[in-house]
C-alpha cells in the first residue's frame, strides 16, 4: 500500500499532523497502537509555563529566545511559534473542538487536586481564569457517592485558603449507585455513559436544586460527554447556576472525547486510521526509509514518500530505557541522553529529572539521525523528541501540537 505520508503514532501529535496534511490534499495513514496521553489529560494544553531556572512565563512567545537551541521551540523559531499560537484554535474548531483561553497569553486552571496552575488553552468543558486567585462565591463542591477519582477534601482545602465560601455536597443518585456493585465500574468513563441520558441529567439537576439552594456556583467532576459535548451543554443550559467542572484523575472524559473527535475529523478528511496496529520493522537504507511493516498487515509493506514518528516518550514506549541505554525501538534512531546512567535522575523525587529531556535526536527540521546520518524522508514530532521537560516546563501539549504543525508544513513544502 502506498501513501504520501505514513504517521506512526495516533495521539495528539500524530492526529494534528495527519489532519494538517489531509486538509492540504495529502493521502496519509496513521498507525496507532492504542490509547494516547489524551486519555489521561487534565483538560488543558500547556504551552510554556516555566523556564529551567524557575522563571514564570506569562506570554510564551516572549521567552522563545531564552530556550536552549536543542529545545523544539527553538527549532521552530519565534515567527512560526507566534503563527501556530493563532492557528491552533481554528484547527481544533474544524474538528468541532472549541478551546477557551487567549492563544498568545497563559491563563490559569484548577487541577484535579484543586491547585491553581498556569495553562494555555482549555477544553470547553472547563473554566479558565486570568489570575491565580479563585474568586468563586457560595460554592457547592459536589461529588457522587462512592466516586474515588475526585478529591473534594483537597479541593475544599484550597478553596478555604482562598477565602471562598463553600460547602461539600454528596449527591445520591440511584443510577450512579448501581455502578458501585463493582468497584472497577465507578470510573469517570462509566459515569459519563450514564449521563448520556437527558433523563439522568434531569435527575441530577433535581438533586442539585434540592441540595444546593445556597450556592451560586456548582463544582462537579468532569464526567459528562464521553462521545459529544451535548451532555455538558445541556447541563450548563438547564442548571440556572454557574457550573464549574473540574478534571478528575484518569481516565479523562474530555480527553477521550477530544481524541475521538480528532480521529473522526481525520477520517472525514480522508485519512486512513489503522487502530490497534503496530509498526514492527522497516526496510531502510543509509539515509531513508523505504517501507514499514505492521503487525496486522501480514507482511504487506506500507510505503510512503515521507514518514513521521509520533510514538510518544517513555509513557507510551516511544522511547525505551534499559540498563545499557535509552533506545528508540522502531527504527533504532539516535537518542540524546547521558551515557552515565547515574546522571539520568535526581535522588530528590520532586526535583527536575534529567531523563525527562531524553528522546530522539533531530536536526532543526526535525529530521532524526540514525547511526549519525540524517534520514531524509523521515520526521519526528511530539514527546518522542529530546530537548524539553514537559512536566517542569509545562509545555507538553504545545510541543506535541506545534512540532506536528511544523513537520506537516515542511512535508507540504511551505516551510
Amino acid at each position: 500500500m502506498k501513501f504520501d505520508t505514513i504517521i506512526i503514532g495516533g495521539g495528539l501529535s500524530g492526529l494534528v499532523c495527519g489532519i494538517k496534511l489531509q486538509e492540504n490534499g495529502q493521502n496519509t495513514a496513521i498507525v496507532s497502537t492504542g490509547q494516547s496521553a489524551l486519555h489521561f489529560s487534565s483538560g488543558a494544553f500547556d504551552l510554556l509555563n516555566k523556564l529551567d531556572d524557575g522563571t514564570e512565563v506569562d506570554i510564551p512567545a516572549n521567552f522563545i529566545s531564552l530556550l536552549p537551541s536543542s529545545h523544539p521551540y527553538s527549532k521552530i523559531g519565534y515567527d512560526k511559534f507566534v503563527k501556530y499560537c493563532r492557528e491552533v484554535p481554528s484547527l481544533f474548531k474544524n474538528a468541532s473542538i472549541n478551546l477557551k483561553g487567549d492563544p498568545e497569553t497563559n491563563g490559569y486552571r484548577i487541577t484535579p487536586l484543586g491547585q491553581v496552575k498556569k495553562t494555555w488553552l482549555v477544553f470547553e468543558d472547563f473554566n479558565t481564569m486570568n489570575t491565580a486567585v479563585i474568586n468563586y462565591e457560595n460554592v457547592a463542591l459536589c461529588n457522587f457517592n462512592g466516586f474515588l477519582d475526585f478529591y473534594p477534601q483537597f479541593i475544599g482545602d484550597v478553596l478555604a485558603g482562598e477565602k471562598c465560601k463553600y460547602k461539600r455536597v454528596t449527591l445520591d443518585l440511584p443510577f450512579i449507585e448501581k455502578l458501585r456493585h463493582n468497584p472497577t465500574e465507578m470510573r469517570a468513563t462509566n459515569i459519563a455513559k450514564v449521563f448520556d441520558s437527558e433523563e439522568n441529567i434531569e435527575a441530577l439537576l433535581k438533586e442539585i436544586n434540592s441540595r444546593c439552594e445556597f450556592a451560586s456556583t456548582i463544582m462537579l467532576p468532569a464526567v459528562f460527554g464521553l462521545y459529544s459535548l451535548a451532555p455538558v451543554e445541556y447541563l450548563k443550559e438547564k442548571c440556572g447556576k454557574k457550573i464549574c467542572l473540574l478534571a478528575t484523575m484518569p481516565p479523562s472524559v474530555p480527553g477521550i472525547r477530544t481524541q475521538q473527535m480528532l480521529r473522526k475529523y481525520y477520517s472525514y478528511c480522508g485519512g486512513a486510521y489503522m487502530m490497534g496496529d503496530t509498526v514492527e520493522k522497516a526496510d531502510m537504507d543509509s539515509d531513508s526509509v523505504k517501507s514499514v511493516y505492521t503487525a496486522n498487515h501480514d507482511g504487506i509493506p506500507l510505503s510512503a514518500d515521507n514518514y513521521v514518528l509520533a510514538t510518544g516518550s517513555f509513557f507510551s514506549n516511544g522511547i525505551i530505557a534499559e540498563p545499557e541505554g535509552i533506545f528508540e525501538p522502531v527504527f533504532d534512531l539516535d537518542t540524546d541522553n547521558d551515557p552515565d546512567r547515574s546522571n539520568w535522575y535526581d535522588n530528590d523525587f520532586f526535583s527536575r529529572q534529567p531523563y525527562m529531556k531524553y528522546g530522539v535526536k533531530t536536526d532543526h527540521d526535525f529530521k532524526p539521525f540514525r547511526k549519525g546520518r540524517i534520514l531524509e524522508n523521515m520526521y519526528a514530532a511530539g514527546s518522542v523528541l529530546s530537548g524539553f521537560d514537559a512536566v517542569s516546563e509545562g509545555c507538553g501539549g504545545g510541543v506535541s501540537i506545534f512540532t506536528a504543525l511544523c513537520v506537516a508544513n515542511k512535508i507540504l513544502g511551505g516551510e
